[in-house]
C-alpha cells in the first residue's frame, strides 16, 4: 500500500520544527507497506495510507485508544500493543498531528537507542 504523500510532508515538517535542538537523530524507512519515521534507530511513528501510525508503547497504549480517531494497528488480525492507527480526521488540524507525533517521539526517547 503506497502512503500519503501530502502527510509524509506534513510529518516531515512537524519533525523538523521538534528537531531545531539537533539532538533528535531521525530517519526514514520502508516499513508496513508504508513510511515510517525512526528516533534514533526507534520507531516513533509512520504512515499506512491516509493514517498516522504511532508508536505509544504499551503503558500509554489504552489511554491512546481512548482518544477521538484513535484505533489499534492491525496489519494482520493480530494488533501491535503498543501502537495504534490515528484516522485522517483525527490529524486534520496540524495542531493535532503535532500532538500525536509528540506521543510517539516522547515514547522513542524513552528507549535505549539502536
Amino acid at each position: 500500500m503506497a502512503y500519503d504523500e501530502k502527510l509524509a510532508a506534513r510529518v516531515r515538517g512537524v519533525l523538523e520544527g521538534k528537531m531545531g535542538d539537533g539532538k533528535m537523530s531521525v530517519r526514514e524507512q520502508k516499513m508496513f507497506g508504508g513510511l515510517v519515521f525512526m528516533l534514533h534507530g526507534n520507531m516513533a511513528c509512520g504512515i499506512h495510507g491516509t493514517e498516522l501510525i504511532v508508536r505509544v508503547g504499551r503503558d500509554n497504549f489504552d489511554n491512546a485508544l481512548s482518544l477521538p480517531h484513535a484505533r489499534p494497528f492491525d496489519l494482520t488480525g493480530r494488533p501491535m500493543r503498543g501502537f495504534v492507527f490515528v484516522s485522517p480526521q483525527g490529524i486534520a488540524a496540524d495542531s493535532a498531528l503535532s500532538t500525536w507525533i509528540a506521543r510517539g517521539i516522547t515514547h522513542a526517547q524513552s528507549l535505549p537507542p539502536k
